[in-house]
């Protein structure tokens, strides 16, 4: 059984899949705020625990991240039981999530059955490569995409900062977005005279955005 949490509006544009991180959980600060700030854009939000999230809480040890054939499916899972529903079959659905949450769904958009019932995917933060090993790249799931992909980035994020992206050969369907100053979790350093709170809020306005000019297009 994976763990889940829905956040709905009354009047919701789209519902989203939204996938934590490597090293916390759906109810970290900033799931929680970026899901508050989505549904006052009027998107519905799902969060789910990766089942080695779930293992750790459960047995109060820090266990590694699954595998990616693990987390691809227990993502997939999320997406069909989604779809399954019927409340949400006439709601657009995008995906997503926040570093290793983000790669996982930025790799199924090149699923042919998913990106069959997907119209888009957003990454906070995406892992473009492990900190410090610059040469060790996660470029794959943004070249093989079959849907569009947005990414809003730091500009000094140590997986990926905006100097480093730009040399990067990615599919034409990712759009970057970058933030000044901000790191992994998207914060900026105090003299930036930028908040966190700020870039969070320009983030989930940058994911409205993109769903709005997607739902359009379709």
């Amino acid at each position: 059984m994976i763990t889940t949490m829905t956040n709905n509006v009354g009047n919701p544009i789209a519902q989203i899949i939204f996938a934590h991180g490597a090293g916390a959980d759906m109810q970290h600060e900033f799931m929680a705020q970026v899901t508050v700030l989505l549904n006052k854009v009027n998107i519905n939000v799902l969060r789910f625990n990766f089942p080695y999230m779930d293992k750790r809480i459960a047995l109060g040890k820090r266990y590694p991240p699954d595998r990616m054939p693990k987390l691809l499916d227990c993502y997939q899972s999320i997406v069909e039981g989604v779809i399954m529903n019927d409340k949400q079959k006439s709601l657009p659905l995008f995906i997503g999530g926040k570093s290793m949450g983000a790669r996982v769904a930025a790799t199924l958009a090149g699923n042919d059955d998913v990106s069959k019932i997907i119209q888009g995917v957003f990454c906070l933060g995406y892992p473009f490569h492990p900190t410090k090993k610059e040469d060790k790249l996660r470029l794959e799931p943004l070249q093989n995409t079959k849907k569009p992909i947005l990414i809003v980035q730091g500009e000094r994020d140590a997986l990926g900062t905006q100097v480093e992206i730009s040399d990067y050969q990615i599919s034409t369907l990712c759009r970057l977005n970058f933030l000044p100053d901000g790191d992994h979790s998207l914060k900026p350093r105090v003299k930036s005279g930028f908040t966190h709170l700020q870039h969070m809020q320009s983030a989930v306005n940058t994911i409205a955005q993109f769903i709005k000019q997607e739902t359009a297009n379709d």
